[in-house]
């Protein structure tokens, strides 16, 4: 994709519209003029800026704005639908009062733009014109699952860990003295991560991930991560879709944009699991449409795995 992006002469601009085409095509509103004025999509020439992606609604009254330094990447464009997904989110519920205008939990707002992302499969790239041919043999299908398991799936314990450190950094459970080495004690239980060279207590490996300076909770990642799947499954099935739920793209379905549009309106007005309900029809989180999702992997990888020893 990102070859593709450059040969093509992809830019920000260009990355955004196709953002908001997603949207837009499931039947939701375009984004307001506003939007387009007061964003910065690449990095300004004449200061130093926090190039960080963030969504805004800055006057809580739909004053929607992105904040990013795009480029012509693979990531960027994942990255464009993602912080689109909170944008439509502040936009669907701005007409509430001002203390329900936010996610049902902290893992929704993460998770509405990341389910979307579920929908960029092979078929809907080919509709950009980024991909030539799709993938038809069983390799070509491991390949784009493996590629998504290694950002989504391995990303869990990761975003497990990050709010167990700080948490018990905030509970005086973890004492600075030990700080760094606590934080390589969780990586390596959750994720058999081990640093590569010795570490001490002079160093504050935590530091190098944004969200620990910047104070920003971590667990809405993690949750995000559950969620995105079960809306992907709601949508692909209130879009009709048939067949395997990895092939399923609700771009252009306008029943499934009525569905998410519904959700999205209640904001924080409704405790979560009614929101999650009036989405899914299920009042639990369910991770099983991780495990269908990724059903072609999973049995690749028993094969492969058998009789081998896996663990650290």
């Amino acid at each position: 994709m990102t070859s593709a992006l450059v040969k093509q002469k992809w830019d920000a601009l260009k990355m955004v519209k196709t953002g908001e085409r997603f949207f837009t095509s499931l039947g939701l509103d375009p984004l307001p003029a506003t939007f387009w004025e007061r964003s910065m999509f690449t990095k300004p020439r004449d200061r130093e800026v926090v190039c960080h992606a963030s969504a805004w609604d800055v006057t809580l009254d739909d004053d929607l704005r992105v904040k990013m330094c795009i480029k012509p990447t693979e990531e960027d464009l994942t990255t464009i639908h993602h912080e689109l997904g909170h944008n439509y989110y502040y936009h669907a519920y701005h007409n509430l009062p001002v203390l329900y205008q936010g996610g049902a939990n902290d893992g929704f707002h993460e998770a509405i733009g990341d389910a979307l992302t579920l929908s960029m499969t092979p078929g809907y790239l080919k509709q950009l014109g980024l991909l030539d041919t799709l993938p038809k043999d069983e390799k070509g299908l491991i390949n784009v699952q493996m590629k998504e398991a290694l950002e989504r799936i391995a990303f869990l314990p990761f975003g497990l860990v990050i709010d167990k450190w700080r948490w018990g950094v905030f509970s005086g459970k973890i004492k600075p003295a030990d700080y760094n080495k606590t934080w390589w004690e969780l990586r390596r239980k959750y994720q058999g991560v081990a640093p590569p060279e010795t570490r001490t207590e002079d160093d504050f490996d935590p530091g190098a991930k944004y969200h620990v300076p910047a104070n920003v909770p971590y667990t809405r990642y993690f949750l995000a991560r559950i969620l995105q799947f079960q809306f992907h499954r709601a949508l692909c099935k209130a879009a009709g879709h048939e067949g395997p739920l990895h092939t399923c793209s609700i771009y252009g379905n306008k029943e499934a944009g009525k569905r998410f549009e519904a959700m999205l309106a209640l904001g924080a007005s409704k405790p979560w699991p009614e929101a999650l309900a009036a989405l899914t029809g299920q009042r639990d989180m369910d991770a099983s449409a991780i495990l269908e999702y990724f059903a072609p992997l999973k049995t690749w990888l028993e094969t492969q795995n058998k009789d081998a020893a896996c663990g650290w």
